[in-house]
């Protein structure tokens, strides 16, 4: 797949090319193999470190495979990101602390992490359900998300989106596209493709996608997004990034009418402490809306009340 890329596109030097497992897929053999081929980044979802989280989670990896993966991994990959799960019932601030310096001392250089959410009809929405697992917490997930904004910043990672920790020049540029309104390209069963205007999504059935491309057709689904589409888009992945909203960028891109929208409906947030007005020393943004440290956890409901409806 790598080498039919290189053939019909122009590809940067030194391109970020990322594999995604979790660690019951990276056997030694796989590691060693991954190695020597072109893929240069890891993400691997390791979730937490503790067997009955992972149990809890019904995940198919054992706390030991997660540990086993990441020594061999570390050991053949400078650029390794993992996923960790934090706002677990029953898992204490020291817990997840633990989960935390587990994830630092085997150097990894990047950590997305994010908020255990119910999915409906799962094993884990099931157990709520009947009383035999806790419910959502979400003050213990506001304090593990505090906590692990604080360790990390100590390790020197930078909070550069919510849910994304890195260390300099170990930000991913493949999501990092995403949030800047990049085009993207997806090759696949329901693989999503974005040129700035129009989102395609293509069919999420092998079989059909496979019959479909030998008749030299593209089984996909297109989407053009409106001009309030776009706006609602970066307010939502702007306020999630160190980058935040750029005033200027709103009015060069929407008009005066999307940046005195936004001004007006971020007041009361502004006020609250919940989002800061902050200049950038650039010529093309001299004014940027961020989230404070205090707005970070709340950001997705803010984000839907400055959305132009």
């Amino acid at each position: 797949m790598i080498s039919e890329v290189y053939q019909n596109y122009r590809v940067i030097e030194n391109p970020e090319i990322t594999l995604e497992a979790n660690p019951d897929d990276l056997t030694t053999e796989k590691i060693n193999d991954l190695a020597v081929s072109q893929i240069n980044r890891l993400s691997i979802g390791i979730q937490s470190f503790f067997e009955d989280d992972l149990q809890s989670m019904n995940r198919a990896h054992s706390a030991e495979e997660a540990k086993k993966c990441l020594e061999e991994a570390t050991a053949q990959f400078d650029n390794i990101t993992i996923d960790l799960i934090y706002g677990i019932p029953n898992m204490s601030l020291e817990k997840w602390d633990e989960n935390l310096q587990m994830a630092f001392n085997f150097g990894v250089n990047h950590i997305s992490s994010y908020a255990l959410t119910v999915e409906p009809k799962t094993a884990l929405d099931s157990f709520i359900k009947k009383g035999t697992y806790p419910p959502i917490d979400e003050n213990l997930a506001l304090q593990h998300f505090n906590h692990l904004i604080t360790e990390t910043e100590k390790k020197g990672f930078i909070h550069y989106e919510i849910s994304n920790f890195g260390k300099q020049d170990y930000f991913s540029k493949h999501n990092t596209s995403y949030w800047q309104g990049k085009s993207y390209l997806g090759i696949g069963p329901s693989a999503h493709s974005f040129n700035g205007k129009e989102r395609s999504w293509n069919v999420a059935n092998n079989t059909k996608y496979i019959q479909a491309i030998q008749q030299s057709k593209l089984p996909s689904t297109l989407e053009t997004l409106s001009e309030k589409d776009r706006f609602n888009e970066y307010v939502m992945t702007g306020l999630r990034t160190i980058w935040g909203i750029s005033l200027d960028k709103i009015e060069n891109d929407f008009g005066v009418s999307y940046k005195k929208h936004l001004q007006k409906s971020s007041e009361k947030f502004l006020q609250q402490g919940l989002l800061t007005m902050a200049s950038c020393h650039t010529e093309r943004s001299r004014s940027v809306l961020k989230a404070t440290q205090k707005g970070k956890f709340l950001i997705d409901g803010i984000a839907s009340d400055l959305f132009m409806i």
